[in-house]
């Protein structure tokens, strides 16, 4: 009688322990659910997070999106890069400048006056790597609009004549620029300095009119106020009126 007892307390005993043993194995389970609910959605915000930071990014990287015709040597900015293999190249290791300029701007043809070769000079020697962002900040004319067009075509067409093509631009305005020149003139400065007539012949096609309004609202998201604006490595440079200033900052920065 007693040996039944037993054999029966031991069963229920058995029976308690393998509820409660379910009862763990419940708890150890719900447990790890919640720690997988947690972390799916931890990971969840962080792969929105990074979503929404690289749409930012890109949106701050590739303010020319949706402008088809880009020209040759054009960053994300929209800028021209120019280093020491021309067009589209760096100068590893060199200062970066980053030239704001406007073709109806009187301060840039001044700057070029002073500074073009300059600059021309810096990057044929790998001391420097420009960048030009030409821009149409200036109304009362397309004058802007039509010679950073050209500019465009003859960095992707005709790169060996980029810098000399941009200097005379300004240079056709004669003394203190701001004179809007025709589409005639524009072509006739183009020859002068040897591009070839099936290129300078493109020029009022317009091709890269959308890509100027692209560079000009990039500077105006970049907080760009005027022109000439000069940059060395992301620092403003304000005394490139002085003949040899701007050079010897470049130099200072290397």
């Amino acid at each position: 009688m007693s040996s039944a007892k037993m054999s029966k307390q031991d069963r229920r005993e058995a029976a308690r322990e393998q509820a409660r043993k379910l009862r763990e194995l419940q708890k150890r389970r719900e447990r790890r659910n919640r720690i997988l609910i947690i972390t799916g959605v931890v990971v969840f915000i962080g792969i929105v997070a990074a979503a929404l930071i690289s749409i930012i990014s890109a949106a701050n990287r590739a303010p020319l999106e949706g402008v088809d015709a880009q020209p040759a040597g054009a960053i994300e900015s929209g800028a021209i890069q120019v280093g020491a293999d021309g067009v589209g190249s760096t100068s590893e290791g060199a200062p970066v400048v980053d030239l704001y300029l406007d073709y109806l701007c009187t301060h840039c043809a001044n700057f070029e006056a002073i500074n073009g070769g300059v600059l021309d000079e810096l990057t044929a020697n790998g001391e420097a790597t420009v960048n030009y962002h030409p821009v149409a900040f200036i109304g009362g004319s397309d004058f802007n609009i039509r010679a950073a067009n050209a500019l465009a075509v003859v960095a992707t067409e005709s790169p060996e004549h980029f810098g000399d093509f941009n200097n005379q631009l300004f240079a056709a305005q004669g003394e203190g620029g701001a004179t809007p020149l025709s589409d005639a003139q524009i072509a006739d400065v183009a020859r002068e300095v040897g591009v070839p007539e099936d290129v300078l012949e493109t020029f009022t096609d317009g091709q890269y009119n959308a890509w100027v309004q692209g560079v000009t609202e990039q500077a105006q998201r970049d907080e760009i106020r005027g022109t000439p604006t000069v940059l060395i490595d992301g620092e403003e440079f304000l005394g490139w009126a002085q003949p040899g200033a701007l050079e010897q900052a470049i130099r200072d920065a290397a």
